[in-house]
């Protein structure tokens, strides 16, 4: 394994680059999946916890946070 993140964007993601990056390849290994800004690869990374990203991106697949 390695603990180097392998950053991706969503294939929903062709609006211009204003995304984020994720590199989930992570999770297994730090319990932690990094985020970033796409626009700024060499910026400030957000740490989330493996569970708090499951539950944010199934919030987002059931519609949960439309409203937000």
């Amino acid at each position: 394994m390695t603990d180097t993140p392998r950053w991706f964007t969503s294939s929903y993601s062709s609006n211009g680059g204003n995304c984020v990056e994720v590199a989930t390849n992570l999770a297994a290994t730090s319990g932690a999946v990094p985020v970033r800004d796409s626009k700024s690869s060499g910026g400030a990374v957000l740490k989330l916890s493996a569970g708090s990203f499951s539950a944010f991106v199934a919030g987002v697949k059931t519609g949960r946070l439309d409203a937000v």
